[in-house]
């Protein structure tokens, strides 16, 4: 009989260590029960049935507005890599919803997203958040938007080899956008099907040549501190691709340049209705 979905599994685990635990547990459950799952994939998809974390909307399943009514909405995030069942008469409704401007929020049922950070109640910013908020160069939309984009169709991405990418869940549960590290904060840090650590560093127009060794900097942390025994990959995405870049990078191994275009027209309207 094959094994259930990684979501079922998680879901038992969760039901037989009493229905309050940590990650760890979690993945302790799975793998003395069924083994062979991988860790990422375990911890990647308890964010996605989390009806409380924000970052759930980059995996397909939570991909367009909905109330959290469905068979991946049973965990609520309690703190750092610690999850209970969700229970709507004591976590409330909760949904996810698009705003003005396009993008997917998680919030609970009522809540006025209007107002900024209110539509996550008592929520705290902690002091990277806070930096990151008062940081001379921040991130314009567009960049946001395309980080967003990159994050969600990260499964479409291939540096050659055809090997799917996933986005990077660590163990307390904390994805890999904007991933923290002790050299600064990785736009998107994904795996791939070995788990190998890709490294993707975006650029509008701003600092491109500087580009080579923000990615430089990262990857060696990573390699450093995460992953000894395997590679580690790094992609640049800029709206230009200059010549010095491109001879940065071609004297460096597993670095992959990336160009994109954004595009949109405007069509003028007859006044008179049809």
């Amino acid at each position: 009989m094959p094994n259930p979905y990684t979501w079922q599994m998680i879901k038992e685990a969760v039901e037989e260590l009493g229905g309050k635990t940590s990650n760890s547990e979690i993945r302790k459950y799975i793998h003395d029960k069924y083994g062979g799952v991988k860790d990422n994939t375990i911890n990647c998809t308890i964010l996605t049935c989390c009806v409380n974390k924000q970052s759930r909307i980059n995996w397909p399943e939570n991909a367009k507005p909905r109330l959290a009514t469905s068979q991946y909405d049973f965990l609520y995030s309690t703190g750092r890599a610690q999850v209970e069942l969700y229970n709507r008469d004591i976590h409330g409704d909760w949904e996810i919803r698009q705003s003005d401007d396009g993008s997917l929020l998680v919030t609970q049922v009522g809540i006025d997203t209007s107002k900024g950070d209110s539509a996550h109640p008592n929520r705290k910013l902690d002091e990277d958040e806070k930096e990151t908020e008062t940081k001379e160069e921040m991130y314009f939309p567009w960049e946001t938007h395309l980080r967003d984009f990159i994050a969600k169709n990260l499964s479409s991405i291939t540096l050659g080899d055809n090997n799917t990418l996933r986005l990077y869940v660590d163990d307390d549960g904390t994805d890999g956008i904007e991933y923290h590290t002790e050299v600064g904060r990785i736009d998107i840090l994904a795996v791939d099907q070995d788990d190998n650590f890709v490294v993707f560093e975006l650029k509008l127009n701003r600092g491109v040549d500087s580009a080579m060794g923000q990615l430089l900097r990262y990857m060696g942390w990573i390699k450093s501190k995460f992953s000894p025994d395997k590679s580690v990959k790094g992609v640049i995405v800029a709206s230009d691709i200059d010549e010095k870049l491109k001879y940065a990078a071609s004297m460096v191994q597993n670095v992959t340049l990336f160009k994109y275009q954004i595009s949109f027209s405007l069509q003028q309207e007859s006044l008179k209705p049809s």
